[in-house]
């Protein structure tokens, strides 16, 4: 949503394909679609749930799904929502089947497309993320109780804005300038999740050691970046828009 709005300010022709799961119906409707003559695509859908231990469902939506939209790619230049999450543990392993969907078809879509562009997100957040459930971000989790739990020992993440997320997405339609290839798309610096409750002002309090689940990452940070691009909001600005946007909505509401 985020996105579109970005593009409609634009002025750019837009078509919207989505649909959830890949069948032979929306396999139908995508290869008609494809007919048109696109300069870019960005594809941004996906089954984001690291906790869906479903291969079959999830592999479906976020490989076939893809490896059949990059087969008909033509020369349009394919910019793909992927994830920090393949990067996986210290080994650079993926450690569950949204990360190896994720980064499966990242390669896929490097070696078929012409013109590729994978916009790694590390943790992204918000407006417009009410749908996602236990997948929004925990700054929006948090802030609905006013209270959060959080793990012990101080893990961080590179929390980048969902605006930043928009103007990356832009800035890798630049053919000349952006190369293909995967980009991290991050403020390049990782903070406790302590700062992100507190730029949420959200109270917390710690789970117990038990409580963290084996093969959890206690540190990302963005440091791959597309040449000439950075983000422009700190955790304490997008903090302060993200809650503007929330107490808005609240009151509409």
């Amino acid at each position: 949503q985020n996105l579109y709005a970005k593009i409609q300010e634009l002025g750019w022709d837009c078509s919207v394909f989505d649909d959830g799961d890949f069948t032979l119906e929306s396999e139908k409707a995508l290869t008609n679609l494809m007919q048109t003559e696109f300069d870019y695509i960005f594809h941004v859908g996906a089954n984001s749930n690291t906790m869906d231990h479903d291969y079959n469902s999830m592999m479906s939506t976020n490989y076939l799904f893809s490896k059949h939209l990059f087969d008909l790619a033509g020369n349009a230049r394919v910019i793909y929502s992927s994830s920090a999450a393949t990067y996986g543990d210290n080994d650079g392993i993926p450690t569950n089947i949204y990360a190896w969907s994720k980064k499966a078809a990242e390669d896929y879509g490097l070696a078929k497309c012409k013109n590729f562009v994978a916009l790694r997100y590390f943790n992204v957040y918000g407006p417009h993320e009410e749908h996602k459930g236990l997948m929004a971000s925990m700054a929006y989790r948090a802030w609905e109780p006013q209270w959060a739990h959080l793990f012990p020992n101080a893990p961080q993440r590179d929390f980048v804005y969902v605006d930043d997320v928009v103007d990356a997405n832009i800035h890798a339609t630049d053919r000349r300038l952006v190369k293909s290839g995967w980009y991290d798309v991050g403020t390049g610096k990782a903070r406790p999740f302590e700062d992100l409750m507190d730029g949420m002002k959200v109270k917390y309090s710690y789970l117990p050691e038990s409580a963290v689940p084996e093969g959890y990452q206690y540190y990302t940070e963005a440091s791959n970046f597309m040449p000439s691009w950075n983000a422009k909001n700190s955790l304490e600005q997008g903090c302060e828009k993200y809650l503007t946007y929330l107490s808005s909505r609240s009151i509409i509401g």
